[in-house]
């Protein structure tokens, strides 16, 4: 038979192939083979002892990967089980979910946090009270009396920031959070507002009020802001019995957590200088009334960078600022 090539476009079959021609491909791929090979071994020969090293433990890692996972599992299991028959026994447990279980009931008391100031304040100030308003969840969630968290008029800035690097917040349980304003969420003569522009001193809670706490910070700018918004609306206000148990040697200033957390302490310990000296630190200057202590320059330079505020605090009480 006579092939014509001009009828065949495509690639020559293998039976047209002559033997001649089968033998130099046989060859030619022998040869490709074998110097793969050689380069292979070369590739080996010129790994160094430690490469060598680090190869074979990297081997002998991927090979007990199962092992390790079983043990992880058996050791969950393990800690599981001990948790179980703790449970069991009546032993103390030490975790945060055994914890919460056995907190006394929730107070019926309210602390609401006023988040209306957010044009008041620059960006910087912002996310420093979102890290407060994170600190304040925190410790409620924890607390042997929880309190009825609220947060108001939640807008603007602080709100961007929060769905921005705490998408989470969203999710949050045991808080109210409005976009209206607190006076709108509660009535009026429930209210008390804490400022220490106040010439009404709290010297004790009362469960049935909800208590306003300023979202402020504004390193001393605007000083007297909460304690007029109290009044152009009406409603009480008053300021924490600092000067009666807390001796303050210069200008400090409170954060929106500390007011927080100095309200919680009291509802579980109902003593106001064990509830200020919990959270408030010796060096921040703070001593118990009657007792010397002098403020030195580093530690009211680092008040003023603490200053992550809603409450200003002084000697003076008409000079005091908690917002």
């Amino acid at each position: 038979a006579v092939y014509n090539r001009s009828q065949n476009t495509g690639p020559m079959s293998s039976e047209y192939l002559t033997p001649s021609n089968e033998k130099k491909d046989v060859a030619s791929a022998t040869e490709h083979k074998d110097g793969q090979s050689s380069a292979n071994n070369g590739e080996s020969e010129t790994l160094s002892k430690k490469q060598r090293k680090k190869l074979m433990r990297h081997q002998k890692w991927e090979e007990e990967r199962n092992l390790r996972k079983q043990k992880r599992k058996e050791k969950r299991q393990k800690r599981s089980l001990e948790r179980k028959n703790q449970g069991e026994e009546g032993g103390e447990f030490v975790g945060r979910k055994r914890l919460r279980k056995e907190v006394t009931p929730s107070s019926p008391l309210r602390l609401m946090i006023d988040c209306s100031f957010d044009n008041l304040m620059m960006f910087k100030d912002v996310r420093k009270l979102h890290k407060q308003i994170q600190r304040c969840y925190s410790v409620n969630r924890r607390a042997m009396r929880p309190v009825q968290f609220y947060l108001t008029s939640l807008g603007g800035q602080l709100k961007q920031n929060m769905d921005k690097t705490d998408e989470g917040w969203i999710n949050w349980k045991d808080i109210t959070v409005k976009t209206e304003a607190y006076h709108e969420v509660v009535a009026k003569e429930e209210l008390v507002y804490l400022t220490s522009d106040s010439p009404n001193v709290l010297t004790e809670l009362d469960e049935t009020k909800a208590y306003v706490i300023g979202g402020l910070v504004d390193h001393n700018h605007h000083k007297g802001i909460t304690f007029k918004r109290a009044q152009e609306l009406g409603i009480d206000h008053a300021q924490l019995p600092l000067n009666s148990f807390v001796k303050m040697n210069s200008r400090k200033v409170l954060a929106v957590n500390h007011v927080f957390e100095i309200m919680l302490v009291y509802l579980e310990k109902e003593n106001w200088q064990e509830a200020f000296f919990t959270i408030l630190p010796l060096r921040k200057g703070a001593v118990p009334l009657g007792q010397e202590g002098t403020a030195t320059e580093d530690e009211e330079e680092e008040s003023d960078r603490d200053s992550d505020t809603a409450e200003t605090v002084t000697q003076n009480t008409t000079d005091n600022k908690q917002d």
